[in-house]
């Protein structure tokens, strides 16, 4: 893969000052969490290729950089944008991804309440979708979590990794072609694991409640509990989840895959979605 001056292993000085002199700094993200500043470039020549850098040089964004760079060497899906470079930053790190049109639908940027539900919204506008689109859009994600090894892909299960603040942040729809990719999954972890913190780094409205615990155990089931909730607020029509848009079958499903207790949850990402799709019909858009 042709990443022309993004493929040098170190960048002097500000990485800002550099991607500018390689090539256009179309977009800056400056409040990407945790502590990290993202850009889109793109660079010189007759196909004017696009890429996102994202760049941490202390902290947990730093740590979080390096954890993902693992994550991308063990799995690869078409559904994940992948980590396909890395740079040096003096006392920090780069990393390249392709470049995906789209919004998130809960950026950084938009906090409290109404966020999610204001008229102009990624998520609202994402949520007034035919049913038929919101439902494929998360059989993506799902498909991205599958405990089953697809041809040439490796999905996050097969390859070992429990999802770890998977929200709709994560989530970057493109509301032009209808697809949806994931990113910034970097606190996905190879599992299963215990937490060394009081709590994850995880949005407290998709939780499983072993993540708020120190030393309770973090995996597959955790999984399931985060596309549990994942899919409930997609399929909702607003934020407070009393206006469900999809099969009347469905709750039940989503009801056992975000159990308090792990142990009563679907044991697998696979048997969550083979319930999950044996009720997702009988419903127009």
């Amino acid at each position: 893969m042709r990443i022309g001056g993004l493929c040098g292993d170190r960048i002097e000085g500000p990485s800002e000052a550099y991607l500018v002199r390689i090539g256009d700094v179309f977009r800056v993200f400056g409040k990407q969490d945790p502590g990290c500043v993202a850009y889109g470039v793109r660079l010189p020549g007759p196909d004017g290729e696009r890429w996102l850098v994202k760049a941490a040089v202390e902290g947990a964004g730093l740590r979080s950089l390096r954890r993902a760079w693992g994550f991308h060497r063990a799995v690869r899906h078409p559904v994940i944008v992948p980590q396909v470079h890395r740079i040096a930053l003096g006392e920090g790190l780069a990393v390249v991804m392709p470049w995906r049109e789209g919004e998130v639908l809960y950026g950084p940027a938009q906090r409290g309440r109404g966020d999610r539900t204001g008229p102009g919204s990624p998520m609202a506008r994402f949520r007034a979708l035919p049913h038929a689109g919101v439902e494929a859009a998360f059989a993506r994600v799902l498909d991205a979590h599958l405990d089953a090894h697809l041809a040439v892909h490796t999905a996050v299960h097969t390859a070992g990794y429990v999802a770890v603040d998977l929200y709709d942040r994560a989530l970057l729809y493109d509301f032009v072609t209808r697809e949806l990719h994931l990113i910034d999954l970097d606190e996905y972890r190879p599992g299963p694991f215990v937490p060394d913190a009081e709590r994850l780094p995880v949005s407290t409205r998709f939780m499983a409640p072993e993540e708020f615990e120190r030393g309770a155990v973090i995996d597959i089931r955790t999984t399931v509990h985060a596309l549990g909730r994942t899919a409930r607020l997609l399929l909702d029509a607003g934020d407070e989840e009393r206006a469900w848009r999809g099969t009347a079958a469905q709750p039940a499903v989503l009801e056992r895959a975000v159990r308090p207790d792990p142990g009563e949850r679907f044991a697998g990402v696979g048997e969550f979605a083979d319930a999950w799709r044996g009720v997702a019909e009988g419903r127009g858009s």
